[in-house]
C-alpha cells in the first residue's frame, strides 16, 4: 500500500470519466425540457397576439359595414311595413263587415218573428167561421137524405158514360187490329249434296226450287266444289217461322233421291 502512494499513475481515471459523463448528461436532460417549454410558451403567446389582432380587424370591418346603409335591406323592411299596414286595414274592414251583417241578420230575425206570429194568428180567426159552417152543412145533408131530386139525371149520366166507354174501347180494338203484325222470319242457307260428279246440278237446282209453299221464298244459289270434281248446291231461302218448318223443308228436299244425297244447314239467321 505504501508503495502505491508514491506512484504517479492515475489508475481510476476511467471511473472519474464515467462520473463526469453522467453529470453532464444529467445537466443536458434538465435544460432540454426547459428550452422546449420556453419555445411552446412563446408560440402560444404569438398565437394569442395574432388572434387578438384578427379579432380587432374583424370588429373594425363590422363597424364599417354597419356604418354604411344597405339599400336592399331598407327596401325590404319598408315593403314588410307596408304589407303589415295593408293587412291590418283589411282585417279592420272584415271586422266592420261582419258586425254590419250580424246587425242586419238580427234585424231580419226580429222582423220575421213578428210576421210569423201575425200569420199564425190569422188562421185561428178564420177557423171559427169554418167550424160554424160545418154543422150547418151537415144539417142540410140530413134534410136532403129523404128526397132524391136528381136520381134520373144520375142514371142518364151513367148510361152516357158507359156508352162513351164502349165506343172508345171499340175504336181502340179497331186501331189495334189494323196495326201490322210483326212476322218472324228466318234466313237459311242450305247445302244440298249430290251423289257423285255425274249428277245434273242444274236439274237438281230446278227440282229444289220447285218446292213452293206459303211463307217460303228461294234466293240465290251457287255451286261450291267439294272434292274429286264433285260440287254441292248452296242455296239460300227466307221462311216464315209460323208457316214453314225447317224439318219439313229438309224432308221435302231429301225426297229427290235421284239428285240429293244429304241436306245440311250451313247458316241460320233471324230476320
Amino acid at each position: 500500500m505504501t508503495t502505491l502512494i508514491h506512484e504517479k499513475i492515475w489508475l481510476d481515471k476511467n471511473i472519474y470519466n464515467d462520473a463526469e459523463k453522467n453529470y453532464y448528461e444529467s445537466l443536458s436532460k434538465v435544460q432540454a425540457p426547459l428550452s422546449v417549454a420556453r419555445t411552446s410558451l412563446a408560440s402560444e403567446v404569438a398565437k394569442a397576439r395574432q388572434h387578438i389582432k384578427d379579432s380587432l380587424e374583424c370588429m373594425d370591418s363590422v363597424a364599417t359595414l354597419a356604418g354604411v346603409p344597405n339599400t336592399e335591406l331598407t327596401s325590404k323592411v319598408n315593403t314588410l311595413e307596408k304589407e303589415n299596414s295593408d293587412l291590418k286595414k283589411a282585417i279592420n274592414d272584415l271586422r266592420n263587415l261582419v258586425i254590419s251583417l250580424q246587425a242586419r241578420v238580427e234585424t231580419l230575425e226580429s222582423t220575421g218573428g213578428g210576421a210569423k206570429t201575425e200569420s199564425s194568428k190569422a188562421p185561428a180567426t178564420n177557423a171559427a167561421p169554418v167550424a160554424n159552417a160545418a154543422p150547418a152543412k151537415a144539417q142540410d145533408d140530413d134534410d136532403d137524405d129523404g128526397v132524391d131530386l136528381f136520381g134520373s139525371d144520375d142514371e142518364e149520366e151513367s148510361a152516357e158514360a158507359a156508352r162513351i166507354r164502349e165506343e172508345r174501347l171499340a175504336a181502340y180494338n179497331a186501331k189495334k187490329s189494323k196495326k201490322p203484325v210483326l212476322i218472324a222470319k228466318s234466313n237459311i242457307i242450305l247445302d244440298v249434296k249430290p251423289w257423285d260428279d255425274e249428277t245434273d246440278m242444274a236439274a237438281m237446282e230446278k227440282a229444289v226450287r220447285g218446292i213452293e209453299t206459303d211463307g217460303l221464298l228461294w234466293g240465290a244459289a251457287k255451286l261450291v266444289p267439294l272434292a274429286y270434281g264433285i260440287h254441292k248446291l248452296q242455296i239460300s231461302c227466307v221462311v216464315e217461322d209460323d208457316k214453314v218448318s225447317i224439318d219439313w223443308l229438309t224432308e221435302e228436299l231429301e225426297k229427290f233421291e235421284d239428285f240429293v244425297q244429304s241436306v245440311d244447314i250451313a247458316a241460320f239467321n233471324k230476320v
